[in-house]
């Protein structure tokens, strides 16, 4: 038995979870600069605020129905993933991560009552966080996706936890859930399946191998499977990440060099922290720029360079060195810069690797790097190189609320 928890409105119970005013309004966060929508409330939802509609097109909306609206604030989401998916390793030892906000927990040979550790999952995150989920327990994981959103749908009814353990369970929750809304269809075979009259996902479970197999390939096949209750889709373990990229979109228009350098300089050292993390060493970098697409005004410019290193590295200093040495390649004067970005790729275990006799990487960087990342962890980001980024945020965040977990200055008073 797979169990799939879900966290409910994610972002939005976030805000909520520090701000209990806001239970019960509706709620939307806006993307990087505050652009588009990436997240509602489902109170939002009902008012009619698509996924990413551009938030200068419904601040009208916004004004007039009292909507409370958030810049992305990721670090507090991200602290509060991680508190939650903590918790839920508790009830299984074996966990996939799913995303931020979702994960899978095989439940295999526990001798326990699947409903009611369903609920105990949930109360326990709930007092412990504030963030509501749902949690599905089927046979397959494909099931279990379905489970949750019996789950979430019908809360009144399974107190927020559902368990297909019954073949009458599986059809009839399968007969009940369309196809477009089956984990894994997508948009272009939710069409396909639609003009050959496949409704549900029970009219996909019905379909011949052959006809899934010819329009779907063989990951559509295991998908049938699992709906039918056949196990094929694994609990996978975390996997590292094969590449790390910082990318952002500008306030203004940089025109001069150091402004773009100051900026790929930051986005380097970010992407090295993150190598580091993962105890990673990178072999190749790629840099890129890009002028402003939407001024006619001004002459269109794009361009990107990947740096092959001599060795191996996670130094912040060693990876800014090689980046700028990458912008100098393609750095064009007279240019109004809107976007630019590092990557990192092709990686190596920092414990897996063979050091070259002419190459390799400073060793007093190490002890260092290691140094630096404690003090940022303990103290926010107190420490950086010179040719970093001097201010804490570029991007445009009018309405970000306190880092209430990540940061001192954000933390809550309690007036007693």
């Amino acid at each position: 038995m797979f169990a799939l928890i879900d966290c409910n409105n994610f972002y939005a119970s976030c805000e909520r979870a520090f701000n209990p005013s806001l239970v019960g309004k509706p709620i939307v966060v806006l993307s990087n600069n505050d652009g588009c929508v990436i997240a509602r409330s489902n109170e939002a939802k009902s008012l009619g605020i698509p996924m990413g509609a551009p938030a200068f097109e419904y601040k009208y909306l916004f004004e007039r129905h009292n909507i409370a609206v958030f810049s992305a604030n990721f670090a507090l989401y991200g602290d509060m993933s991680s508190r939650v998916m903590t918790i839920l390793s508790g009830y299984s030892p074996n966990q996939e991560i799913y995303s931020i906000d979702e994960c899978f927990l095989d439940l295999s040979g526990m001798l326990v009552d699947l409903q009611e550790h369903g609920l105990a999952m949930r109360k326990h995150v709930l007092k412990w966080t504030g963030i509501p989920v749902s949690v599905g327990i089927a046979p397959t994981k494909a099931l279990a996706k379905a489970a949750n959103r019996i789950a979430k749908k019908f809360t009144d009814r399974t107190g927020g936890s559902y368990v297909i353990d019954t073949e009458e369970k599986r059809i009839k929750a399968l007969k009940w859930l369309l196809v477009e809304d089956v984990w894994g269809i997508g948009r272009r075979n939710a069409r396909k399946l639609n003009a050959i009259g496949v409704k549900t996902a029970y009219d996909f479970c019905l379909l011949s191998k052959t006809w899934v197999l010819n329009n779907m390939t063989i990951v559509g096949v295991r998908l049938q499977d699992d709906l039918n209750g056949i196990p094929t889709l694994d609990m996978e373990p975390v996997e590292l990440k094969q590449s790390i990229a910082t990318t952002r979109t500008f306030e203004n228009d940089y025109r001069t060099y150091d402004e773009v350098k100051e900026r790929v300089c930051t986005f380097a050292v970010t992407c090295a922290e993150k190598l580091r993390q993962q105890h990673s060493l990178c072999n190749r970098i790629e840099v890129f720029i890009q002028s402003n697409r939407f001024r006619e005004d001004d002459e269109q410019y794009s361009n990107s360079v990947v740096v092959k290193l001599p060795f191996p590295t996670s130094s912040s200093i060693e990876i800014v060195e090689f980046a700028v040495q990458g912008l100098k390649s393609i750095y064009r004067q007279g240019i109004g810069y809107k976007r630019a970005g590092v990557v990192l790729m092709n990686f190596v275990q920092d414990t897996e690797y063979q050091q070259s006799l002419f190459y390799k990487s400073n060793p007093k960087h190490a002890p260092l790097m290691e140094a630096m990342d404690k003090l940022n962890d303990k103290f926010g980001t107190k420490v950086r190189l010179a040719a970093q980024d001097k201010k804490t945020h570029k991007m445009r965040q009018e309405k970000l609320s306190p880092k209430y977990t990540t940061s001192l200055k954000g933390i809550i008073n309690v007036n007693l």
